[in-house]
Formats: structure tokens, C-alpha cells, sequence
């Protein structure tokens, strides 16, 4: 019997080649395009330059994708997720800004919306048997693996999902680079063969993202100091727009080293600034995380490694396991590790699970500036 496949299709050439390469497999594949974001009922005005655009990239991805159904001659269903992104994800964002630290939208995006909404809709209304995205990844027997292609495995951004979530997913690009898939869609002349790769929010997109945020948490200005003279080099309009390590947009000149953004304290509307000469506030070997999602059965404890933001290069790790979901992990001296942000941890090619980065430590010194 035919196995039905539910494909979250984004209009981009990613979920585009999935839902050719399925088919070609011998699934009956359905299409699904999400609408989560609506810029007029969420504010989305300032920081969003497409907001006067005659037709709003959303709607150019959703034409998109029925250009390519309509190629591919499968059905294509729409649905709207606004309110569920809204509570679910990016709500959760704007409080961790609020009390300046910095989440990763994209990794409560896939647990909450893909994973969650979007599949509740496909297999409760759409009576699907597996549901596919166009993720850079590997899923097997409700394990986690990374994807082959090294530059655009998307691993990290899935450590949040359960076993039972990962259970009946399909990820067709798992064993393709990117030039693979580039190649396939201009080999069948797939009609987003050429189009540029989605980049920005999850969902919402490219935006300036400091006056993006001064939609939802409006801008308190506050001194900029410098944390080894204790003295003010400039001022900023919210201590809660920037992150740990950025460099850009403090528009501290004149000073001959450039300064980095080592802290903030959101209560004192404070930021701490430092040059290459105080690099160690930059610095941390140890930390804890919080709502750790064991995601591997099994892992050799002594091969693993992390990730602390998406396109950092593995560290090795070593992992303790806590109370209440929480763990310690130590690594070599690394920069710019930044509460809010995800810890996920690798065995090799599988992905032993991922937590929230909670609190800093450096030689053995709990880091209050962050």
C-alpha cells in the first residue's frame, strides 16, 4: 500500500527537490505551505523593509510553491499558524530579549510549529502516514543525526525535538549537498531552481533586527562601558538589542582598538565593552544549561562534542548529567558562549541532545555581567 507523505513546502529549492525525490520513491506526496508570520497584525513595521512591497516575500514563496506542485502534479494544501508561532515562538523571544538574553527562534520554530503544529495538521487532517522537510539532517528509529553536507547541516537547529517527534519523519536531503540539490532542480527545471536560498527570522525573514525588536520592546538608552576602565565610551538605545561577542552597530569611533560587546545589565541599562587586549571577558570554560532534550539512547561519553551557536565548528566536551534536566558541561577556553542560546551535543554523527545555555563560568568564576 502507498505510504502518504505530508512535505512542508516553503517555496524554496530545498523542500522543492524533496517533494521530486519522494515522489520518485514511490510516496503520494501532499504539500503543505505554513503561513506564521503576519506583519500587519504582529506590528512587523519597523526594520522591515518589504513592508510596502506590492507582493510580500510570503506570498512570492507561497506562488512559488504552487508553481512547483503544479510541476510536479501533487497537491498543495495551505495553512495558517500565525497565533501558534506567536504564543509558542516568538513570544518566548521577545521575553528572553527583555531580560537580555539571546534565544535561537529557529530551534522552538521546529519543535513548536514544524514538528508540532504542522504535524498534528498532517496527520490529523490530511490522514498522512510520515511527514518530510527539507531539512539538512538524518532521522532513524526516532534518533537524530547530522546531515552529510557538512557547511549546511542543520542538525542543531532539530536537538529540541523528541524521539516520538522524530519517530515519523522524513529527511530526503539527509545524504545530498547542497550542490546535489541544485543540480537535481535545474536537471527537471524546477521553478525555483534559481531562487536564492530564504535567509533571516525563521518565518519572518530579513530584517534590520535592533529596530525589528523596538516593534515589541521599546528602546531604553544607557551608557556604554568599557569593563576593564570602568568608564563610559558611548551610548546605545537598548542594552537588550545586542549579544555577546558583536562588534558591529556600536558606533563607538574614534578609539584605536574596535570594541566588542562582552555583557549588559538590563536593570542599570548598561552595556560592557571590551578591545583585544580583554579578550578573557570574552571567555568561558565551563557552564550549565537547562531543559536538557536527551534526544541519543545511547552515546560514548568519551567522544563528544558541541556546538554553542550554529555555525560554530565542533568543541570537545565533556558532559555531566544533573537534576531537573540540567547539566555541566566543560570545554577548552571559548569566546562569546551566550546564555539563551543552545548547547548541542554530538557523538560523532548523532546528536545526543541539546539544552539552554543558563549560566557562565570561568575558572570556575560564575560570569554576573552576561
Amino acid at each position: 500500500m502507498t505510504k502518504k507523505v505530508v512535505l512542508g513546502m516553503s517555496g524554496g529549492v530545498d523542500s522543492s527537490v524533496c517533494a521530486y525525490l519522494l515522489k520518485k520513491q514511490g510516496y503520494e506526496v501532499v504539500g503543505l505551505f505554513m503561513r506564521n508570520w503576519d506583519s500587519f497584525l504582529n506590528n512587523d513595521f519597523m526594520g522591515n523593509e518589504n513592508i510596502s512591497q506590492d507582493v510580500c516575500p510570503q506570498e512570492q514563496d507561497y506562488a512559488d510553491a504552487k508553481a512547483v506542485a503544479k510541476q510536479l502534479d501533487i497537491p498543495l494544501h495551505r495553512v495558517d499558524f500565525v497565533k501558534e508561532y506567536w504564543d509558542n515562538v516568538f513570544n518566548y523571544l521577545i521575553e528572553e530579549y527583555k531580560v537580555g538574553r539571546t534565544p535561537n527562534p529557529d530551534i522552538f520554530c521546529n519543535k513548536y510549529i514544524k514538528f508540532k503544529s504542522f504535524a498534528d495538521y498532517a496527520f490529523n487532517e490530511l490522514k498522512a502516514d510520515y511527514i518530510a522537510m527539507g531539512h539538512y539532517a538524518d532521522a532513524k528509529n526516532g534518533e537524530l543525526f547530522r546531515g552529510i553536507d557538512p557547511n549546511k547541516d542543520q542538525s542543531y537547529f532539530l536537538a529540541q525535538l523528541s524521539n516520538e517527534q522524530l519517530e515519523k519523519v522524513i529527511f530526503p536531503l539527509a545524504n545530498l549537498h547542497k550542490t546535489e540539490i541544485r543540480a537535481i532542480a535545474d536537471e527537471i527545471n524546477l521553478a525555483t531552481a534559481k531562487k536564492k536560498d530564504s535567509t533571516g527570522i525563521c518565518f519572518i525573514g530579513e530584517r534590520r533586527f535592533a529596530k525589528f525588536l523596538e516593534n515589541y520592546i521599546p528602546a531604553q538608552p544607557g551608557n556604554i562601558i568599557d569593563i576593564a576602565t570602568k568608564k563610559v565610551v558611548g551610548k546605545h538605545v537598548g542594552a537588550m538589542y545586542y549579544t555577546i561577542g558583536q562588534r558591529k552597530g556600536l558606533n563607538l569611533g574614534g578609539y584605536e582598538k574596535p570594541y566588542f560587546v562582552v555583557g549588559h545589565n538590563i536593570a542599570k541599562k548598561e552595556i560592557y565593552v571590551a578591545n583585544e587586549d580583554n579578550k578573557k571577558y570574552l571567555l568561558s570554560d565551563k557552564m550549565r544549561a537547562i531543559n536538557f532534550n536527551r534526544i541519543a539512547y545511547d552515546y560514548d561519553e568519551n567522544n563528544l562534542t558541541a556546538k554553542f551557536r550554529y555555525r560554530q565548528t565542533d568543541i570537545p566536551v565533556k558532559l555531566k548529567l544533573l537534576e531537573n534536566n540540567e547539566i555541566e558541561v566543560t570545554y577548552p577556553e571559548t569566546e562569546a558562549v551566550t546564555p539563551g542560546q543552545e548547547i548541542v551535543i554530538y557523538d560523532g554523527m548523532k546528536v545526543v541532545g541539546g539544552a539552554i545555555i543558563d549560566k557562565i563560568y570561568y575558572h570556575d568564576e560564575l560570569k554576573t555581567y552576561l
